[in-house]
């Protein structure tokens, strides 16, 4: 696959069913119907992630109105951070394109709007791709669940 014509752009409702197929197929935990309840619930501000704040973004990557990559964050006071990366999935056959990465930007760019620097985001010690990723987007060790950025505008225009 190449990364030509790949749109990036806020998530809308009518997008939810398209982000839950793809959240189900990469984490073959629940089903679409389920996906959909979650991603509906954490827009909604129904489903909320531990010490959670209301201010909430999803940001897609679409390619012939496809979606094929997704990132979700939010405010929060969890860990004392100020945000917090809530999901991010990119489909297998776009991976290495950079997708993730333009992804990530922009939400950076929404958490500077909001004034939230210090970010966190939860990967399992096990998720191998998903702590390199973070890693060489300059995240660091929290704990053995959960790495930071301690100024993710900063950390980010280092490693961009």
């Amino acid at each position: 696959m190449t990364g030509g014509n790949i749109k990036y752009r806020m998530a809308n409702d009518p997008d939810i069913p398209q982000m839950a197929c793809l959240r189900a197929e990469q984490w073959g935990i629940g089903t679409e119907d389920h996906w959909e309840e979650r991603i509906s619930g954490y827009i909604r501000g129904d489903m909320n992630p531990q010490q959670s704040l209301a201010p909430r973004i999803i940001y897609l990557a679409t390619k012939d109105e496809a979606v094929i990559g997704f990132i979700a964050g939010h405010l929060t006071k969890r860990f004392g951070c100020e945000g917090e990366l809530q999901w991010i999935n990119v489909a297998p056959d776009y991976r290495g394109l950079g997708i993730a990465s333009r992804l990530l930007q922009q939400l950076t760019t929404w958490f500077i709007s909001q004034s939230a620097l210090y970010i966190c985001v939860n990967c399992a010690p096990d998720n191998a791709i998903g702590q390199k990723f973070y890693r060489q987007h300059g995240a660091e060790s929290l704990n053995e669940h959960w790495l930071i950025w301690k100024d993710i505008g900063v950390t980010l225009s280092k490693h961009s």
